[in-house]
């Protein structure tokens, strides 16, 4: 009494086509649940050329705080009355800086805006903190 078949003389053939579907459907699962980039990091170009920092005009610097508003020359704006503002005194490049406690999203609002108003708009990277022990 024989309880296994004998195998064929001859090789069994492998079907590779299930195994391709198993491995797109893997791939594209992989695909779609991981992330490219971290959320909290935006990758901006920072080139300011080949420019001195001696000769002409300083570059207006504007700080986007914690609440989303933008501090120019002292003074505490909303992005759009901001906007307004630099126009009409004829500032058409500025530096623009966060606050240690700002959002991703108040940032990217207010560069958004700013860019899209005509006004050349570099971002100034701040320094982190140094940790206390």
């Amino acid at each position: 009494m024989q309880l296994v078949e004998p195998r064929p003389a001859r090789p069994v053939p492998i079907r590779i086509t299930p195994l391709i579907d198993v491995v797109f459907i893997l791939l594209v699962f992989f695909m779609l649940t991981s992330r490219l980039l971290p959320v909290s990091f935006m990758e901006l170009s920072n080139s300011t050329g080949d420019t001195s920092q001696v000769t002409g005009e300083p570059v207006p610097e504007v700080t986007v705080q914690r609440d989303g508003k933008a501090q120019w020359q002292g003074e505490t704006w909303a992005v759009e009355a901001l906007v307004s503002e630099l126009r009409a005194s004829g500032v058409n490049e500025i530096n623009l800086a966060t606050a240690s406690a700002t959002r991703l999203t108040d940032f990217t609002t207010a560069y958004s805006r700013l860019s899209d108003s005509g006004i050349t708009t570099h971002w100034k990277r701040t320094p982190q903190p140094a940790e206390q022990p």
